[in-house]
Order: structure tokens, then C-alpha cells, then sequence
């Protein structure tokens, strides 16, 4: 086990750090800053969607033989100790952080700060930094990790501070963290001892960590491959470092995903970590206090009658809709097929951000933002109700009753936009409750876009254009037709996507369409010598959008400040989770 004392005389810089002497940037040119910011992810983009779908499903085929887990067994198995500063330790948490520069930046800028003043708080800044999971959009890749992550944070903390101990940096994958097998992922979070971002030292040596943390706390990170089994070279390593623990330690446990609210709708994808409490955790005595995770792009926290359940991805991707949550959750939840199961209990909503009210009036913004920020999309919807348009008066106005029922064009359009309707709509497998309202509203929304599709050809049909000679028509609907028809359809969709939310089917492509950057989070969370766990949850209600260069400035300080400050705020006042050692 390896201890890292903290030191509070000046450092000398390893080989690998970057120079106190390298040139502050004075502008936003990617040359000078050393990556190239990047927009947001437009989520609804129509090549975009094909390749994380095809990336997806390639994960999912065939994971578990790109699944290097298992060959982490060869890697270090240390576990680490964080002891903070005379037993006590500042500590951050973030995650779902690498999208668009603005978001991610602003959450990055407040977590480098020295110090951030809230609420009347003065806030340390976090000595370990808890990175809980999809670090970059949309897919996982050096260029990706570069510009959409760790040149964001490299800019907030250049370097670690002169004096006192270097701030520690641990990452769990999240499910885009493995789209690529975790190759990036590890290359960039444990690929040597001596690694940093920016100002930041990284020490895991392997997806998944165990740290000692002061006053006999635990954290225990555990690397679930889109919610996998945990495989057994994992199950070791935590083994070995659970000898350690006793009836009176408290256990912080991260997961890549809140499984605690995914199994209201499937019972299943709570076993995992059910199986990893009940048969690494549980036979020490030890007490897991708080369960967290991210890949849920909000804040929110379940309390039970000894553990907090707390989602908090608001690093930097687009806003999750919160007005869907349950009040109320069963955890395990009582209709799981493991027979071995841990009791179940209840645990109550307490705290959403944005509040409940809050994110159903954004849903609003679906009409206004849907067509904005996602203009692939929009034209490719154009594109298509063009191609219906000219198949349905190409069948009315030609041919008898047999060609206008069997025309195959026309046949072929119907059945695309059919299809489409109802994959769009994520229908689950037959045996989950529920299913059927997807098909029901994904088939809904189909016949009322092929029911747009016919009336812009009956409108058609009573213009001179549809008499032209060729290629005269297929020019005009192109240059008038395909527009307003793009415009139309994608206000059908977003109608379609506001309708489904109050079903809780698309909620995420609800919000993911819109791309609202707001509204992000964070947890600072400290530990006192006597054992008292504090936990600050940070809200963010707007983001900055223009940045200015601080080429003057000691080489810790972050490169770029707002041109209007951030303001951030307790989400909810402090939760205060046990106390002195009995």
C-alpha cells in the first residue's frame, strides 16, 4: 500500500511536468493553447447518431472479448492513501465532463480555484480530484481526450500549486470512456506514475481503484463494463484491499452509473453492485455511507435510513431531465431475479437540480432549441418528407389504383419512416414492463409524420410545379418544398418528443436534442479529523460563454477567467454524514 504524505515545502517538478517557463496563452488560438475547443456535441446529428450507434453495438457484441479488465491483472494491484492535511482532507467529485468547451471549462475553472466563497462558505480547494466517468463525447479517443478534456483542465490548473501537497487526479470509465476498449482511457489516466493533467498528478494503475481516505474512510471505485458483471481480477484487487477494513470504517462507494434509479424500470442492473456490497464490503463490517455515480446528467439524492444514494453528472454534458425521477425507490429493488439478494429499502427523492418544476418547464425549449442545434438533422428530416412528397404525387397523379397502393418507392418511404419512428422510440424487449407504450408512441409518431407527408402533397398538388417538365420539380421542392418541410417535421418531432416525456419514453433524446448547457454540478466534500463527512453540492445555473486570456499570471493560475463571473451555490445546504468514532 502506498503512502503519499502531503508536503508543504516547495516541490521539485518531475521531468514529465511542464515548465514553470512555458509561455502563458495570450488569445483562444488552439496554437497557443495547445488543443482546439470544441462546440458542444450536437446529439441529434444524423452521422453522428449512426456511428455511436454502430460503436455501440460493437461495444455490446463484442466487449467482452475487447474487455481489458482482465488484462489489469498484470498491472500494479496497490491500493492508495490520501491522509490529507493533519487528518484532514478536501476532496472533489465530477463527472460526464468532456463535451463542450464552455460547460466543461466553467466546471474545471471553479474546481482549480484555490478557494471558492458560497453561500458564505469558504471552500477549499478539493487536494484529491474524482473524476466519476465519461471524461470526453461522444466517442473515446486521444484527439478526443485532448480537446474536449485534459487541454480544458490543463488550462484551469497549469501546474500544481508551489507550496503544499500536489492535487491527486483518479477517473472511473463511464460507458463512452469504453466505446474504444478503454485503450485512450488507460493511455491517459494510467499509463505511468508520474502522469499529470496540467496541475493534477494521476497514480492509478488500473480502471478501478481503492484509497484510504482519513479517519478510517474508504473510497472504492468499480469499473462496470456497461453494467457487466465485475470481473474476478477486479474482485481480487478489492478483496485484498477490504482486509483492511473493520467494523469501523465507512465506505464512499463510486459506480459509473446510478443503478439505483435504473432498476425501478430494470431490476437487473442493480445486481452488480449488489453482488460487489453483499460479498466484498459486507463481511468486513464496514458501513457503505454514500453511493455515487454520474452518466445521469443532473443532481439528485435518494436518503435512506443509513446511506445517501447521490447522482451528480453535471461536469460539463448536456442537461438530463430530473421531473421523471421517482419519489421513491426500493433498493434492491424487490422484483430482482437474485435469489441472494441484499434486503431492500426505501429511500426517498430529497433533492433534484434542476428542481422538478424547473426541468419540466425546459422541456418547453424543445421547439425553439431541437432545430437550432441540430441543423444535420433538421435538413435531414427535409430530405426525407421531400422524397415522401415526390412518391405520393408521383402515385396520385400517375398510373392506376394497383400502382398507387404498390408503388415500391413510395412503399419503400413509408416503411423507412415507420421503422425509424418506432427505433427512435427505444422500445424495450417484450419481457420489461411498460414496452408497449414505445411501440404505441413511436408508430403514433410515424403516421402523423407520414400524415404531414400527405398533406404537403396534397399542397403540392394544387401548385403549377408538379406540371413541369423534369427536372423542374425535383429543383423547386428542393429549393422550396425541403425547407419548410424540414421545419414542419421537426416541429412534429419535438412535439412528438415533449408528448412521449410525460410517458417517460425519449426523455433523454428530449433534453439531448435541446443541448442545454446549464444547470451544472459538482460535490465538494471534506473529512475532519474526528470522522465527520461533509458533502457541499455545487450548482452552476449558468455557465460562462466568453473567455478571457490571463497571460500575466503565477504559472498555477488558470489560463483563461469569465467575462462575466460564475456564481455558483449550494444546491442544498450541506449534507453531514456521521461524526466521531464511537
Amino acid at each position: 500500500m502506498t503512502d503519499h504524505e502531503p508536503r508543504r515545502r516547495p516541490r521539485q517538478r518531475s521531468a514529465e511536468a511542464e515548465p514553470s517557463t512555458a509561455r502563458r496563452p495570450e488569445n483562444m488560438d488552439p496554437q497557443q493553447l495547445g488543443f482546439t475547443p470544441q462546440r458542444p456535441v450536437g446529439w441529434l446529428a444524423p452521422l453522428l447518431l449512426l456511428n455511436t450507434g454502430l460503436r455501440a453495438l460493437l461495444a455490446i457484441l463484442f466487449g467482452s472479448f475487447l474487455d481489458k479488465r482482465e488484462l489489469q491483472n498484470a498491472l500494479s494491484g496497490e491500493s492508495f492513501q490520501q491522509p490529507g492535511v493533519d487528518g484532514e482532507l478536501w476532496f472533489d467529485y465530477v463527472a460526464d465532463l468532456g463535451d463542450g468547451f464552455d460547460a466543461t471549462y466553467s466546471i474545471a475553472y471553479l474546481l482549480a480555484q484555490p478557494e471558492l466563497e458560497i453561500d458564505g462558505r469558504k471552500l477549499p480547494r478539493g487536494q484529491v480530484l474524482l473524476m466519476g466517468g465519461d471524461q470526453v463525447y461522444p466517442l473515446a479517443s486521444g484527439d478526443g481526450y485532448e480537446n474536449r478534456m485534459k487541454g480544458p483542465y490543463r488550462a484551469a490548473l497549469p501546474e500544481a500549486p508551489a507550496t503544499g501537497p500536489q492535487p491527486t487526479l483518479f477517473a472511473l470509465p463511464g460507458n463512452h470512456d469504453w466505446y474504444d476498449g478503454l485503450t485512450a482511457f488507460l493511455r491517459l489516466f494510467a499509463r505511468r506514475k508520474d502522469g499529470h493533467i496540467g496541475g493534477w498528478r494521476t497514480q492509478q494503475r488500473r480502471s478501478y481503484f481503492a484509497v484510504e481516505l482519513p479517519a478510517r474512510w474508504w473510497l472504492f471505485a468499480i469499473d462496470e463494463q456497461f453494467g457487466a458483471y465485475i470481473d474476478d481480477p477486479q474482485l481480487l484487487y478489492f478483496e485484498k484491499a477490504a482486509r483492511a477494513l473493520g467494523p469501523d470504517d465507512r465506505v464512499i462507494l463510486m459506480t459509473p452509473s446510478p443503478t439505483w434509479v435504473k432498476a425501478a424500470k430494470r431490476p437487473e442492473t442493480y445486481d452488480a453492485v449488489d453482488y460487489f456490497i453483499r460479498t466484498i464490503l459486507a463481511p468486513t463490517g464496514a458501513h457503505v455511507r454514500l453511493l455515487v455515480s454520474g452518466d445521469l446528467h443532473h443532481y439528485a439524492r435518494y436518503s435512506g435510513e443509513d446511506r445517501e444514494l447521490i447522482t451528480c453528472g453535471g461536469g460539463g454534458a448536456y442537461l438530463v431531465a430530473t421531473h421523471n425521477l421517482p419519489e421513491r425507490l426500493q433498493v434492491p429493488p424487490p422484483e430482482t431475479l437474485t435469489r441472494s439478494a441484499s434486503r431492500s429499502r426505501d429511500y426517498d427523492l430529497v433533492t433534484t437540480f434542476p428542481t422538478k418544476a424547473e426541468s419540466r418547464r425546459m422541456s418547453w425549449g424543445v421547439f425553439r432549441n431541437v432545430p437550432t442545434r441540430n441543423p444535420g438533422f433538421t435538413t435531414m428530416i427535409g430530405i426525407i418528407h421531400t422524397l415522401t412528397m415526390l412518391a405520393m404525387a408521383g402515385v396520385a397523379s400517375e398510373g392506376g389504383i394497383f400502382q398507387r397502393l404498390f408503388s415500391i418507392p413510395l412503399v419503400m418511404m413509408l416503411v423507412l419512416i415507420l421503422a425509424g419512428a418506432v427505433l427512435f422510440a427505444q422500445p424495450p424487449g417484450a419481457g420489461q414492463k411498460d414496452h408497449a407504450r414505445h411501440w404505441i408512441l413511436g408508430l403514433l409518431h410515424g403516421f402523423a409524420q407520414i400524415a404531414l407527408a400527405a398533406g404537403g402533397t396534397w399542397l403540392w398538388l394544387q401548385l403549377p410545379f408538379h406540371v413541369w417538365s423534369w427536372p423542374g420539380p425535383l429543383v423547386v421542392a428542393a429549393i422550396l418544398y425541403g425547407p419548410v418541410a424540414a421545419i414542419l417535421g421537426t416541429q412534429l418531432l419535438s412535439l412528438y418528443l415533449l408528448v412521449a416525456g410525460f410517458f417517460d419514453v425519449n426523455t433523454n433524446e428530449l433534453f439531448a436534442g435541446q443541448g442545454i448547457e446549464d444547470a451544472k454540478s459538482f460535490l465538494r466534500l471534506h473529512i475532519t479529523p474526528d470522522g465527520t463527512l461533509t458533502i457541499y453540492p455545487i450548482g452552476v445555473d449558468r455557465i460562462a460563454r466568453k473567455w478571457i486570456p490571463v497571460p500575466q499570471a503565477d504559472p498555477e493560475k488558470s489560463w483563461l477567467r469569465p467575462a462575466t463571473p460564475l456564481t455558483p451555490h449550494l444546491i442544498e445546504p450541506p449534507i453531514v454524514m456521521d461524526g466521531p468514532i464511537p
